[in-house]
């Protein structure tokens, strides 16, 4: 069974260390992401970039490498790419967790994402960043903002994996006993009615009042069969109890 996530491409865009090409691909790969893609790197293959991987050796081998970024989104569309601020451009920037639910929105319509990373030193230039929808940008301490490639790409995997497996959540369908039917309600307060008079809880106020309160209650919690034969019986013990005080008389 494929997942929306397929559709999602981590592209680096001229890596200048293999090294950080592994350690980009363990970024994702333990987040459940697969799909990379380079863009004129440096120094790729290399055996750094697999010992560095450390084990997601098989996001490596399947990387897509491309001449130019034109390539390696053709058929994307959407285009994130992480950037730090800056002025005088004009993108939309969002921070991870935002970007992560438009990427979803995006995969599950069916649509295939592109997320960039740029070189190392000197990140996405202009000319790459004209291809970007919006710009993503993590918001790091001002005083010390330096995060490595790997690290920029963890946190956006993570963030959109977060966004995934809430989504999944939020679908699952809830599990348990079956909410109770109409004609297991009636029983319920047929057996609540009996209780009540017999431990003489009414004591002079009208009953229809009362049990008119209380079905609302019940019928607002919309309890399940399971909790409907715990409420029996707490009904019964309650019955039997008030039947032996009556049968021990005053103390």
């Amino acid at each position: 069974m494929t997942s929306p996530l397929d559709l999602v491409r981590f592209v680096l865009v001229r890596t200048s260390h293999p090294g950080n090409i592994g350690s980009a691909a363990r970024a994702i790969r333990t987040m459940g992401l697969h799909r990379f893609a380079l863009v004129a790197p440096e120094s790729f293959p290399h055996p750094e970039a697999t010992a560095l991987a450390a084990g997601a050796g098989d996001v490596v081998d399947a990387a897509a490498v491309h001449g130019t970024l034109p390539e390696a989104i053709a058929d994307c569309r959407l285009v994130l790419g992480a950037t730090a601020r800056r002025r005088g451009v004009v993108l939309e920037e969002l921070d991870p967790r935002a970007a992560a639910q438009r990427v979803l929105a995006a995969a599950l319509a069916g649509h295939r994402v592109a997320l960039l990373f740029g070189n190392e030193r000197s990140g996405l230039d202009n000319d790459e960043i004209k291809h970007c929808h919006a710009g993503i940008t993590i918001p790091a301490d001002p005083t010390y903002s330096s995060l490595n490639l790997a690290q920029a790409v963890q946190v956006v995997a993570w963030e959109l994996r977060m966004a995934w497996l809430e989504r999944q959540a939020d679908a699952a369908p809830v599990r348990g006993d079956a909410r109770a039917d109409a004609a297991e309600m009636e029983q319920f307060f047929a057996h609540l009615a009996r209780t009540l008079d017999a431990i003489d809880f009414h004591k002079g106020r009208s009953p229809e009042r009362i049990l008119q309160r209380l079905r609302r209650i019940f019928l607002r919690a919309a309890p399940d069969a399971r909790e409907l034969r715990v409420l029996h019986g707490i009904l019964a013990d309650a019955t039997r109890m008030a039947g032996n005080a009556r049968r021990a008389g005053p103390g």
